[in-house]
């Protein structure tokens, strides 16, 4: 694949075999991010599990202190009870039938779903639609949760709450903020979100199970960091 000069100009700077602090890392991704617009700081982690094996699957979430930067927008599946919670919580949408049909034939402009459990039932039919984007609510990351928690959920979802799970090739890859973040809570975000990973640590996993991070901006190239000495501050 070939880029174009400023990529080159920008990658120039990137020493492509060193493996660079967290501070230095973001220091150089916030300095090698080329995009017109604010673009997104994400982290890629290959690990050492077999996505094979049942036992060695990653699904979690963490809560950014930082946030993302962005407009989180909050599907709720809930009725009666739950869904007059959901929408008094700020939920931007709380699937009707009809809504729940919408969704069957595509429209996702959504960013985080959640679910009280005996709407799973009904959610279980989107698998296809909501699986492949990430959107599918899972009671191992905390998205399918009683009426009563729906606050606490759509609060977290809204502030930065990011799911992560292990893709088919064993990586991971997460949001961490914007571009226009400080070098602090850029850094911050990343300690969360490598703290999560390590605390989800599946019991089955052997070897290395973190093999190597990477940090990288939209468009801008990828700056390995070390994931094991990652601090909140340095």
């Amino acid at each position: 694949m070939s880029h174009g000069k400023k990529y080159q100009a920008v990658a120039a700077k990137v020493d492509r075999l060193k493996t660079y602090s967290a501070h230095d890392a973001i220091k150089l991704v916030k300095d090698t991010a080329y995009a017109k617009f604010d673009g997104t700081v994400e982290v890629h982690i290959r690990t050492g599990l077999d996505p094979r094996q049942a036992d060695q699957q990653i699904r979690a979430s963490v809560v950014l202190p930082h946030g993302l930067g962005k407009t989180v927008r909050v599907l709720v599946f809930a009725e009666g009870e739950g869904a007059r919670i959901a929408q008094e919580e700020g939920a931007d949408y709380v699937a009707d039938d009809a809504m729940i049909k919408k969704i069957t034939e595509g429209w996702t402009d959504f960013d985080v779903t959640v679910a009280t459990p005996d709407m799973m039932g009904k959610v279980g039919r989107l698998g296809k639609v909501l699986g492949p984007r990430g959107l599918m609510p899972s009671p191992k990351s905390g998205t399918v949760v009683p009426a009563q928690d729906l606050p606490k959920v759509i609060r977290e979802a809204k502030a930065g709450r990011v799911e992560f799970r292990l893709d088919k090739t064993a990586n991971i890859h997460v949001p961490i903020g914007k571009v226009s973040f400080s070098e602090v809570a850029l850094q911050e975000n990343l300690a969360a979100f490598l703290d999560a990973v390590n605390r989800a640590k599946p019991s089955a996993a052997k070897g290395n199970y973190l093999r190597r991070a990477t940090i990288t901006s939209t468009m801008g190239p990828g700056i390995r960091v070390d994931a094991f000495t990652v601090k909140s501050k340095e």
